[in-house]
Order: structure tokens, then C-alpha cells, then sequence
């Protein structure tokens, strides 16, 4: 069972990871789906696959209105990233999907018309959730050729699709990482052959190192924060990607 945790608040400003499950079906791959409210407004990121939309759908309604979700985005296009999209439209056909250009003719085939989507350039856009500004984060070729993270300036956190991702064994089950060295390993292969690119990596890294961060928030697996985002941020710009392994 999927469970909407907070994992920061400060007055009206919010965010919430409907986190792993460890009772999903063995062959669909974990995902988190995070919301990030501000006032009555909120936006869900990589709100995930058609087969958990109830699981998803449930759990945040247990700590939100579902019908203050304006937006959602989506790092890429991936299945368990916006299959969804045709269900949170049936709930809400108003809503918007913020996407990267490259996928603005390719997503609508999970659903949506031509003015569902905010089509993000390749530079990154700003993003407006209620007071706050949030920002659409290049990350080409990590791993999508097309990919954008989502990063709030006040909450200081990042959310990095598949960049930092895991794929944990049943028995680490924490929300956060607690043991750098051991969950790094979990990481290491997906990394490698996941990540297109050494250049576009390095991009990346030195533009995740110019933000404030206190926490890392991957789709898969568990939350860097802490000192341990600038351990990530090292590890990663250290590996070689683009390989089997």
C-alpha cells in the first residue's frame, strides 16, 4: 500500500512523497510520485503509471484535495512516469502537464488535447505554483533525451527524476538514505547504463552544484539530504556512464 508522507512544510508551502510500496505487483517497477503545494494550489510530479493511478490517487487523498492539483509534470516520457495522464484527466480535465518540447507529440498518446500540455524549451522555464516560482532544471540525456528535474528555491529541494534513482532490496525500506556507502551501491548499474551521456552528466552535476539543496528527491528509491546530496553530486560526476556495467 502506497502511504502520502510530508517531507517539508513551512506555513502554506509543502511537500508530500506518496513514497514506495512494498506490496506493488513484482513486476512494475517502485516508483515515488511527489506533490508540491503552495496555498491551494499544488502540482504533482511524474504522478506515475496507469497501474497505480488508484494506489497514488488514494494515498494523497488521505493529506490533500486531489482537486487542488493544477498541474503535473513530467520529467520525461516514460511509462511510469505519465501513464496516468488519461485517469488525472478524467478527474480533472483541466488540468495542465508541463513536458519537455521533444514529447509534446509523443505524450498525448496517454491522453490529453493540444492545451494540455506547457511544452518546456531545452533552456528550462519557470514554473508559478501559487506565490512561489519553481524552475524547470535541464537534464538532457539523464537518461531521456528530452529531461527536465523541477527545483523549488524555497523548500531547497530538487526533484531528479531518474538521476540519484536506486532500485533497493526489499529490506531498505526508509524514506530517507541512511547509510551513503551501502545505498550508493543500489544505484551504481542503474546509473551506468541508464545515463546516456559523460558530458551531459557533468552538465548537470555543475548545475545541480550552483543550487541550494537540501534535499535530492529521485522517482526511485530513497531522498538524499543533507550532506549527502554534495556526497551524490561527487559520486556521481566520478562515474562513468553510458556503459552496460
Amino acid at each position: 500500500m502506497k502511504v502520502c508522507q510530508t517531507i517539508y512544510e513551512e506555513g502554506r508551502h509543502r511537500w508530500l512523497v506518496v513514497a514506495r510500496d512494498p506490496e506493488r505487483p513484482d513486476f512494475v517497477i517502485d516508483t515515488n510520485e511527489y506533490l508540491v503545494a503552495d496555498g491551494e494550489d499544488a502540482i504533482l510530479c511524474d504522478p506515475g503509471g496507469l497501474e497505480i493511478f488508484p494506489a497514488v490517487f488514494s494515498a494523497l487523498s488521505e493529506s490533500i484535495d486531489p482537486a487542488s492539483i493544477r498541474a503535473l509534470f513530467a520529467s520525461h516520457q516514460d511509462p511510469d512516469i505519465i501513464s496516468s495522464l488519461a485517469l488525472w484527466l478524467e478527474f480533472n480535465p483541466a488540468l495542465k502537464c508541463y513536458v519537455s518540447w521533444l514529447w509534446g507529440g509523443f505524450i498525448p498518446h496517454f491522453g490529453g488535447v493540444g492545451d494540455t500540455f506547457i511544452r518546456i524549451p531545452d533552456e528550462g522555464a519557470d514554473v508559478p505554483l501559487g506565490g512561489v516560482t519553481l524552475r524547470a532544471v535541464p537534464a538532457h540525456y539523464l537518461h531521456s533525451s528530452g529531461n527536465f528535474h523541477l527545483y523549488d528555491p524555497k523548500a531547497k529541494i530538487l526533484f531528479s527524476g531518474d538521476v540519484g534513482a536506486a532500485l533497493l532490496p526489499p529490506d531498505a525500506s526508509g524514506l530517507y538514505v541512511e547509510d551513503f556507502d551501502r545505498h550508493i551501491r543500489h544505484a551504481e548499474k542503474f546509473h551506468q547504463r541508464w545515463m546516456g551521456s559523460n558530458e551531459a552528466k557533468n552538465d548537470w552535476c555543475d548545475r545541480a552544484a550552483a543550487l541550494d539543496i537540501d534535499m535530492l528527491c529521485p522517482q526511485h528509491g530513497a531522498i538524499y539530504r543533507g550532506a549527502d546530496v554534495a556526497r551524490f553530486l561527487e559520486w556521481f560526476r566520478a562515474l562513468r556512464v553510458g556503459v552496460l556495467g
